[in-house]
């Protein structure tokens, strides 16, 4: 070695010396790059530099050759650097992994512009930079993903696309492009030649790698996280990261995956996940023994650099939902955090940091005898003394350090990782009407899963089955209550707040006990309790101007449209939630849910109107001319909905038919109306992992479905006046602009109240209301006697007879009793004629909301549990079902007879216009 390095200072010829004396692997780089070593080592981070500058300048026919002669010459730099501590254990992993990052960007461009030569990638040509890699990405994951990789690690990717950049017809050609792309990649990283290899690939970390392409779309790979994804695939983004290719990409798609990885809420159920995790990989590779030096697995083992890892992204993944400060990939770095947050002790972050770096330590110098990924201790005396004079100790003072390191952290995490055994069935507390062998497997839900959970549960077990025993209805109240355990994701943090608060399990017996729909919802969404524990559950109703600048926060903090159509989901489901809850438990009556029901609905709407067109912008232009209002028609818009209601809504545009909008890709006004309406139908009705909002019904338009989705205002103005229908001029007295230009919503309004005052004429209004009650009856049959919309005197019939009122009257009011007294101020109706439509009415809307509360659509009084009758019976005021019975057909028939005898003289007189 002196005679091939005669320049080397004596330092730094013992330094190669015993390097070489060590590791096999190294003697053979020192003596095949000795001509480059000596000045390399007089400024090893200056040589760094200018390795990585000469592999990221070599053309793309010699990357296979410049990638490994930097490998070679890092390898050796970084062995020589960290052996003699000149490099903190940080530099060097830092350092490899920004070679890791080189090595894959050149090797993809090099493989793409392959591609790009044989007219492979559309939209791509030969002589494009390929910046961005044509929308492919290279997500690092693991160690190369936190700047963390060992000395002779392998490098986990996964490898997406952004299919969003190529049309449905060169969809195909394009991922036939990146996914041979990808194996060249692959292959220029990993094949060994005469050069050696660059880095060891592996690309089974991407979704179902064992039936999924090397390369796939970033759609395709949201839609499996969102539905199938697993907890440790939630703990292995935490490292991720956009490495090569595109990568503004790439970033957006890790953004889109924050909820999958980041759960909004205290995640407690990661703990028993990790630790079955840790349990499979003992099992797989035979390592789950008591920790005896010789052969140990320094990675994976007992008290090994994996359990740290584990209790470190545990950790993370439990809190970092709530707190986006611990949300690092590096694991030193996060257990620092985990400690300032206060989620960790500090003597316990700063041990177990202190223990990884030593275990990294170890396992550096292990992989440097001969280039090998391992982390098995040696299994003999010669090898020990070979790792300690490599770590600068004396072989029995590391034998003893090793131990005492391994037996420390294996102590630590063992009492956070506790396994789940304890499976016992509490017995005899039930009553003999609950299901024992139902009850007995409540255990094997995933909500009790963990040891904490299940003993807490023991401890609440006894209070639960009491209350469900001695509930009106037990046997139901158990199945309800069995589907709402089963249905839970986690249960410590729930269970928990049981335990402090014992009045949220009344609440949840009640809810069990009187409605499933809302116990199901609950099971899902049981984060909507923490609200009920702060008090902010029963505060006053906020209202629609209060409710929609929230939702505009929320919608404001989020820039992909995905997640803001998610938010929105999930927001409003927990609004949805209180409203119902508090219709339960008779904190507000029919009336005001369906006010309040109706606020979250226009909430919604103006909210997400906006972000739409922002959307629609992006590829189309700003709105053209004065812009489009969304009108509530219907029960919307007269602000009493229930809790299954959709929506019925039109658009109004004002723009000329000759204007079209400024953007990458013009549309004619009428055409991108129409287009954002749909985009807006879609964004309230699709199904997405947060559910969907509401259903939408848009008949109401000029000339119903066989009209445009959205209608020009000035084509809207002459449809009104001149041809529109006697039932449109009704649906008219109840609309109500809910999103969109002010200056626009103010004109609409004031042609509706001029309209009406035009077409009030009595005659031709209520012969029309007999044309169209004869075609109802005929078309739509009650279900049955508790069916409070359809039929004679039901609520369909009383709102068209208010509607009525209102258009004579020209009364610009919406609700429907507001316009029953309208009707009686004008003459329209008897003053007694109008109190007897309003009592129905008000009877009729009452069972409606309880009926769509419990599930239903009409009432089916047999087949409710004794809660829900409870329930109709103490909003109706009622004290038997028999009695709420009459009492219904009375005011049925007496507004039937009512609204008979307004319309009875000009029926079979209407032409219908």
């Amino acid at each position: 070695m002196r005679a091939l390095l005669p320049g080397l200072s004596p330092e730094h010829l013992a330094l190669v010396e015993g390097t070489a004396g060590c590791s096999p692997y190294l003697r053979g780089l020192c003596q095949g790059e000795a001509d480059w070593l000596g000045e390399a080592m007089d400024g090893p981070e200056a040589a760094f530099e200018a390795l990585l500058a000469q592999a990221a300048a070599s053309p793309p026919d010699q990357v296979n050759q410049s990638l490994r002669k930097a490998k070679r010459r890092i390898a050796l730099l970084t062995a020589l650097a960290d052996l003699s501590g000149v490099w903190t254990l940080e530099d060097v992993t830092t350092r490899l992994s920004r070679f890791a990052d080189l090595a894959v960007s050149c090797a993809l461009r090099a493989a793409l512009a392959v591609e790009v030569r044989r007219g492979k990638l559309p939209g791509v040509s030969a002589g494009d930079e390929l910046l961005d890699a044509g929308g492919m990405v290279v997500l690092a994951m693991g160690k190369m993903g936190a700047g963390e990789l060992n000395y002779s690690s392998d490098i986990d990717l996964i490898c997406l696309f952004d299919e969003t950049r190529f049309s449905k017809d060169d969809y195909d050609e394009a991922r036939g492009a990146f996914v041979r792309t990808t194996r060249k990649m692959s292959a220029t990283l990993n094949d060994r030649t005469a050069e050696g290899y660059v880095f060891r690939t592996d690309l089974r970390l991407r979704p179902d790698p064992s039936v999924t392409p090397v390369c796939m779309a970033m759609a395709r790979a949201e839609s499996y996280y969102e539905s199938l994804g697993r907890t440790w695939e939630r703990a292995a983004y935490i490292k991720a990261r956009a490495a090569a290719g595109d990568i503004a990409a790439g970033e957006r798609f890790l953004k889109v995956l924050t909820p999958f990885v980041w759960r909004r809420h205290l995640d407690f159920a990661a703990i028993e996940d990790a630790h079955n995790m840790r349990l499979r990989i003992r099992a797989h590779k035979n390592i789950g023994r008591e920790i005896s030096l010789p052969g140990h697995n320094m990675k994976l083992g007992r008290g090994g650099i994996r359990e740290i890892e584990f209790f470190t992204q545990t950790q993370q993944l439990i809190s970092g939902g709530r707190d986006p400060d611990l949300r690092v990939r590096g694991t030193v770095e996060g257990l620092s955090r985990l400690a300032d947050k206060g989620w960790v002790p500090d003597i316990v972050a700063d041990r177990l940091s202190d223990n990884y770096r030593f275990h990294r330590m170890v396992e550096h110098r292990l992989q440097m005898v001969h280039d090998a990924q391992t982390q098995e201790l040696p299994g003999n005396g010669d090898g020990f003394a070979r790792l300690a004079a490599m770590m600068d100790r004396t072989q029995a003072d590391l034998e003893e350090e090793l131990l005492d390191r391994l037996t420390g952290v294996h102590g630590q995490i063992e009492g956070f990782f506790k396994p789940d055994d304890d499976h016992t069935v509490l017995e005899g507390v039930a009553s003999a009407e609950l299901d024992q062998t139902l009850i007995a497997r409540w255990n094997s839900y995933p909500a009790l899963r963990s040891d904490r959970a299940a003993q807490i549960f023991e401890r609440l077990k006894p209070d639960i089955l009491s209350r469900l025993a001695v509930s009106v209805d037990p046997k139901a109240a158990l199945l309800a209550f069995d589907g709402f355990l089963s249905g839970l994701p986690a249960g410590v943090q729930l269970l928990s707040m049981f335990e402090a608060r014992p009045q949220l399990i009344d609440l949840l017996v009640d809810i069990v006990g009187t409605a499933p729909g809302l116990a199901q919802y609950l099971s899902r969404n049981a984060r909507v309790l923490e609200a009920v524990i702060a008090g902010h559950f029963f505060t006053p109703w906020p209202g629609e101007v209060a409710l929609r600048s929230e939702l505009d926060g929320h919608l404001n903090a989020e820039s992909d449209y995905e997640n803001r159509l998610n938010t929105t989901r999930a927001w409003t489901k927990e609004w949805h939630f209180r409203i119902g809850v508090h219709h339960l438990r008779g904190l507000i009556g029919a009336a005001e849910a369906g006010r309040q029901y109706a606020d979250l609905a226009g909430a919604v709407v103006g909210a997400l109107w906006p972000k739409v067109l922002e959307a629609f912008a992006l590829k189309y232009g700003p709105p053209p001319g004065r812009g489009a209002v969304v009108v509530a028609m219907g029960s919307l818009g007269a602000a009493k909905l229930n809790a299954s209601s959709d929506l019925d809504l039109i658009v109004i545009y004002d723009a000329s038919s000759d204007e079209v909008s400024e953007g990458p890709r013009s549309l004619a006004a009428r055409t991108y109306y129409a287009r954002a309406t749909q985009a807006l139908i879609t964004a309230l009705t699709v199904p997405m992992s947060e559910g969907r909002l509401y259903e939408v019904d848009m008949r109401l338009r000029p000339s119903g479905n066989q009209g445009p989705v959205a209608t020009s205002w000035a084509a809207f103005q002459a449809y009104q006046q001149d041809e529109a229908w006697v039932w449109e001029h009704l649906a008219l007295t109840r609309a109500r602009v809910v999103a969109g230009p002010e200056a626009l919503a103010a004109d609409v309004e004031a042609f509706r109240v001029g309209l009406l005052s035009r077409k009030g004429n009595r005659g031709r209004v209520l012969s029309g209301v007999a044309d169209m009650r004869t075609r109802i009856g005929q078309a739509k049959v009650p279900q049955n006697s508790w069916d409070t919309k359809l039929g004679a005197g039901r609520m369909q019939d009383i709102e068209l007879m208010a509607q009525a009122a209102a258009l004579i009257a020209a009364s610009p009011c919406r609700d429907v009793v507001a316009s029953l007294a309208a009707g009686r101020a004008d003459g329209v109706l008897g003053e007694m004629d109008a109190q007897v439509l309003k009592a129905a009415y008000e009877l009729c809307w009452t069972i409606t909301q309880v009926a769509r509360l419990l599930g239903g659509r009409a009432l089916e009084v047999d087949k409710l549990g004794q809660g829900g009758l409870t329930m109709l019976l103490r909003e109706t005021g009622q004290d038997s079902v028999a009695a709420l019975q009459t009492l219904l057909d009375e005011r049925v028939g007496a507004a039937a007879k009512v609204i008979d005898a307004a319309v009875e003289k000009y029926e079979g007189e209407s032409d219908g216009t």
